[in-house]
């Protein structure tokens, strides 16, 4: 009840600021505590999926954390596509945490999310999502369904790895 309190007075804020047209202060009113959460493992570095994140930031007026799963022995090419990635961010003007972990990409959307409730969905590129679960022999649904996540999970499709 207090998030939602907290949200319908941000709300009343934002559209004051509107209605006196300073639209770009209303716009970040908005923004503060909406995140929602690009996770991508080391490697697989897809425009695509980053061009969805970076559009659905501008669509949803959301802030983006990015959590990259990689192996200590990344490649100076993924890093500039990375780095590529985040001053197009910048250029946009969206304000964006990047978050580099080692290990399990499906275990650090779940202890992410679970630790950051302003998390409106999680956007995920397929093929990261598919060779964990092909490496476990588990159905892709089954296997993120019981994860329970707090928020939806968008899967983005790369033609590519098909």
């Amino acid at each position: 009840m207090k998030r939602f309190t907290k949200r319908f007075e941000d709300m009343m804020a934002a559209s004051a600021f509107a209605e006196l047209g300073d639209f770009k202060t209303a716009q970040e009113i908005l923004k503060d505590g909406r995140r929602i959460l690009l996770a991508i493992k080391g490697g697989n570095l897809d425009k695509k999926t980053f061009k969805y994140a970076l559009n659905t930031c501008k669509r949803v007026i959301a802030n983006l954390d990015i959590i990259y799963v990689s192996p200590p022995s990344v490649t100076d090419e993924v890093e500039l596509g990375l780095n590529e990635f985040m001053s197009e961010l910048e250029r946009e003007g969206i304000n964006y945490r990047l978050i580099r972990r080692e290990g399990c990409l499906k275990k650090e959307i779940k202890d992410y999310t679970d630790s950051h409730e302003e998390v409106v969905f999680v956007i995920v590129e397929s093929s990261d999502v598919m060779e964990v679960e092909r490496s476990k022999g588990r159905k892709f649904s089954e296997a993120w369904h019981s994860l329970n996540l707090k928020c939806p999970l968008v899967v983005v499709t790369d033609s590519t790895h098909a």
